[in-house]
């Protein structure tokens, strides 16, 4: 069987995109983390299916590098919507199901404008902050971010037996920049390694920082905004939006009986 696919990239965060509005693609979990891996796949962060649904414009179907059911992945959302839009499925605005609810978003000069969903409370600990952005995430301040061992301490603390019972967590270690913007390094579960960026992870950073709507954030593959209205002065946010790039990288088609 052949897969017809599209790569793109949010700001580094790189997906296998493939239009399965027909439902006729099947593929197991050993075959999706074939299809992500970097040596012997087509490589990605994760790979999106994009399905009809009867109460939206699409529905986004997210699984992680390792293949398996992810749940929400905001720069992979930017992307979606990107590939819908490409795919005449919607115009400039859409509503989306993803795999924390629906979701609203805009295509405006070139950016993907992401509406998340609204944040109800931040755990704030001596030494770090941990809230859900549609994913968990743990998030740590540090100083010299470049020099930062984010593959060894981010694995630590996503298994840490704390965090087990929601199947483990993300890792963001951040620092701010001489420039005013908050740089952000993430280390990802599912993909289990660093990536070049983390929409939900970002998010998480821009809502627990304490800085006014919106954060600008820098991260390893390019740079987003985050706007939110906080709740008087509360950790409940709302009208929280994930805003950078979506683009397109390259088509093609692999045989899945040579996986």
């Amino acid at each position: 069987m052949l897969l017809r696919f599209h790569k793109y990239h949010g700001t580094g965060n790189d997906f296998i995109m493939v239009d399965d509005r027909n439902q006729s693609v099947k593929l197991s979990q050993a075959m999706i983390a074939r299809l992500c891996n970097r040596h012997f796949g087509i490589g990605a962060d994760g790979l999106i299916l994009v399905r009809n649904h009867p109460e939206y414009d699409f529905e986004m179907v997210y699984h992680n590098a390792d293949g398996g059911v992810g749940t929400m992945c905001g720069n992979g959302g930017r992307c979606t919507v990107a590939f819908a839009h490409a795919l005449g499925i919607i115009g400039t605005k859409t509503r989306f199901l993803a795999a924390d609810g629906p979701h609203e978003a805009e295509i405006r000069e070139g950016l993907v404008y992401l509406h998340m969903q609204a944040v109800e409370g931040i755990d704030r600990a001596a030494d770090h902050v941990f809230l859900d952005t549609g994913s968990p995430h743990y998030v740590k301040w540090v100083d010299n971010l470049a020099a930062y061992d984010v593959v060894g301490e981010g694995k630590a603390i996503r298994y840490d037996e704390r965090f087990a019972p929601g199947g483990g967590t993300n890792v963001n270690f951040v620092e701010r920049a001489p420039d005013g913007a908050v740089q952000v390094r993430t280390y990802e579960r599912g993909v289990e390694d660093e990536t070049l960026s983390c929409g939900t992870g970002v998010t998480a950073v821009a809502l627990s920082s304490g800085l006014p709507s919106p954060v600008r954030i820098s991260t390893r593959g390019g740079n987003l905004r985050v706007a939110f209205e906080q709740i008087d002065g509360s950790n409940h946010f709302q009208n929280i939006q994930l805003i950078g790039p979506a683009q397109t990288v390259f088509t093609g088609e692999v045989d899945l009986k040579q996986l």
